[in-house]
């Protein structure tokens, strides 16, 4: 069986990636990979708040779910058209439900996706950001269990794909608007996201509500603007989940596995994760580009890893490279 070849194009959230750091800001980057090349990417490489730069040739795949991909524990299985639930945290006001339930009738009318409804936790989820020593992006949630039981309604409703939507608090990060800060609550979402996703056994995503729902005026960097523009997050969630990969437990052949990837594309100094081990132990090219710095500095020196991995310069120097595997 003649399959086709992945390239896993990532970049982790709340790290303060100079490319990938923000809201969309490598969209254009991946778009032009993605012409050419099959890819997984993490939902953080193409979500923008309002917009999404997800194509056909992408498979949007939530970071817990890439984990295990990685470790060779699952198969991704392309899927079109999912049937989608959305959870919201009791916490979130009427008034900022009322814009996020506008805003699933929006999509559903412009886009004729498949979403099935929503559900309100019974509680609370309380959820906490923070800034840890190193300066990247952690969070925590006090009760996660109300989540989980939202989503497990969803599930019995016909859910295939899960958007969850929890109330923060409003972030004290002024640089970020100007372009020179971390994404301060990326960590706590990927927390909420692989939680659920390895709870409920289903791809799911997490975007934040903020009480403060009004569009300000005032002008912020480029990198910063998707964000600032829109009362609601959830757009970018529901055309990237409504052709997101399902995936099942095991190596399936007949499904997409870990052997179907001949490249993984980081960061320069962003290697701090299981994936890129366990790809390397797979036998899986991993590639850095140095035009993209985070403020972490795990490389392949720091890892004495300098013989498995490639650095080049630039994502485009990437794309050449990565087209004639």
């Amino acid at each position: 069986m003649n399959k086709k070849k992945y390239t896993a194009f990532i970049i982790p959230t709340g790290i303060g990636a100079s490319i990938g750091g923000y809201a969309g800001d490598a969209g254009y980057c991946v778009r032009k990979f993605a012409k050419e090349i099959p890819l997984i990417v993490n939902p953080n490489v193409v979500n923008a708040a309002c917009f999404s730069a997800i194509t056909d040739n992408m498979l949007y795949t939530e970071g817990y779910t890439l984990c295990e991909f990685f470790k060779g524990n699952l198969s991704l299985i392309p899927s079109q058209n999912n049937r989608i639930g959305i959870i919201f945290d009791r916490g979130i006001s009427k008034n900022v439900l009322n814009i996020h339930i506008n805003t699933i009738n929006a999509v559903k009318t412009v886009y004729g996706i498949n979403i099935i409804g929503y559900e309100i936790s019974d509680e609370e989820a309380n959820v906490n950001f923070y800034k840890t020593e190193n300066g990247i992006s952690s969070g925590s949630v006090y009760n996660p269990e109300t989540l989980k039981r939202a989503g497990e309604k969803l599930l019995d409703k016909g859910a295939e794909v899960i958007a969850a939507v929890c109330k923060f608090d409003e972030p004290e990060q002024d640089d970020y608007s100007n372009g020179n800060d971390i994404d301060i609550v990326g960590g706590v979402e990927a927390v909420i996201s692989h939680y659920l996703t390895r709870e409920l056994n289903v791809p799911v995503v997490h975007a934040p509500a903020f009480e403060d729902y009004l569009v300000k005026p005032e002008l912020v960097h480029p990198k910063a603007a998707a964000e600032y523009i829109t009362p609601t997050f959830l757009p970018c969630l529901l055309l990237g989940l409504t052709n997101a990969p399902k995936f099942k437990k095991g190596f399936f052949e007949q499904y997409v596995t870990i052997n179907d990837v001949n490249a993984l594309i980081m960061p320069f100094n962003a290697l701090g994760t299981s994936i890129v081990i366990n790809a390397i132990k797979k036998g899986i090219l991993v590639i850095t580009v140095k035009e993209n710095k985070s403020i972490l500095n795990i490389t392949d020196l720091t890892l004495g890893l300098k013989n498995d991995i490639i650095n080049l310069s630039t994502y485009d120097d990437c794309l050449e490279f990565v087209k004639r595997l």
